[in-house]
């Protein structure tokens, strides 16, 4: 489709696309109607040229935001917003017949013929100073909400055994705590990784966290919640399971790892795992704390345990206190390199 601009246009233009390649430039008239297009609106599904009436450019927005756009554009006509970025969905269905794109309720619901663009609009305004229409760049977020995801999903993984990390674990655990489900906490590790990383190195350490991370992933059943919580602990999240239930599980992961470890050679580390279990009570802190305890406490014991905290309940302190004794610190050792530095320069 043909674009002709007139000079005043061609200024709004330069001054709206500079250099961009590949976005798609849309002409309006003073109602926010599509006048023209670049040949490259059909990578949105739909041929313009076929059309008796124009689409408005709100049209190609998804219907959940075509209000939303219809009111941004709105507000570029009437001054209140004199720039800016809008982003929205489109439906772009490419390979359908979709002639009827954005002008009625027939539009593809497929998940994957959903594009993410942005829109910016610039207003042509001649010399007696009534907008007679404006000049727009539809531009793809395609790769950078795909480039965002993955960020957002790195975040949440560790890198070494693919698991979901502390942050994506505490969330779940915090879920289960506010919707009070029934849900018990089991905290596993490898006894004696450190003594195994000083003998083999790190190497060895992290082949073997990966493994204890790949059987565990093996032992867990579909609705379990699995996370590797630092460089040695692993968490599980095992809804509906009261104490008794989750205790003939972890025994059972127990017993199988120590089974599947034996090694021939006494030159090579014999590895067991221990465990500690609490019930999701009170706090997602207060839970890891008592799992935590119950590691220990299995560890004590001589490893290859299930520890459980029978201790009384008791409320966490709160870490204020301790805070303010590091900020007290912190600007007391400031205060004391400020003053050596003086009396070097003196």
């Amino acid at each position: 489709m043909e674009m002709c601009f007139s000079v005043e246009e061609g200024r709004v233009l330069h001054g709206l696309i500079g250099d961009a390649s590949g976005d798609i430039v849309v002409r309006l008239d003073a109602l926010g109607f599509v006048v023209h297009a670049s040949e490259n609106v059909t990578e949105l599904g739909v041929d313009l040229s076929s059309m008796l009436l124009m689409p408005h450019i709100a049209d190609f927005a998804e219907r959940d935001h075509t209000r939303e756009v219809s009111f941004h554009v709105e507000q570029v006509f009437t001054g209140k917003a004199q720039s800016g970025w809008i982003e929205f969905p489109v439906r772009a269905c490419q390979g359908h017949d979709n002639k009827d794109f954005g002008l009625n309720e027939n539009q593809c619901e497929l998940r994957e013929c959903q594009r993410w663009y942005a829109l910016s609009l610039r207003l042509v305004e001649p010399e007696s100073g009534a907008a007679q229409g404006a000049l727009g760049l539809l531009r793809s977020l395609q790769q950078k909400r795909a480039l965002q995801g993955e960020i957002d999903t790195c975040a949440l993984i560790d890198p070494l055994t693919g698991l979901a990390n502390r942050n994506a674990f505490l969330a779940h655990l915090r879920r289960n705590v506010t919707e009070r489900r029934d849900a018990t906490m089991a905290l596993f590790a490898v006894d004696g990784l450190r003594a195994i990383f000083m003998q083999y190195g790190q190497q060895t350490a992290d082949e073997i966290q990966w493994g204890f991370a790949k059987y565990l992933e093996t032992m867990t059943l579909p609705g379990h919640d699995l996370a590797q919580l630092d460089g040695e602990r692993f968490g599980v999240l095992l809804p509906d399971m009261d104490m008794k239930q989750a205790r003939l599980w972890a025994t059972d992961v127990l017993q199988t790892f120590a089974s599947l470890t034996v090694v021939a050679s006494k030159r090579s580390p014999e590895l067991t795992a221990s465990a500690g279990l609490s019930p999701v009570e009170r706090t997602a802190d207060w839970t890891m704390r008592q799992a935590e305890l119950g590691l220990v406490m299995a560890r004590a014991g001589g490893g290859m345990q299930i520890g459980v905290c029978d201790q009384p309940a008791r409320a966490m302190s709160s870490g204020a206190a301790l805070e303010l004794a590091l900020e007290k610190t912190a600007a007391q050792a400031v205060a004391e390199a400020m003053e050596r530095a003086k009396r070097r320069l003196a």
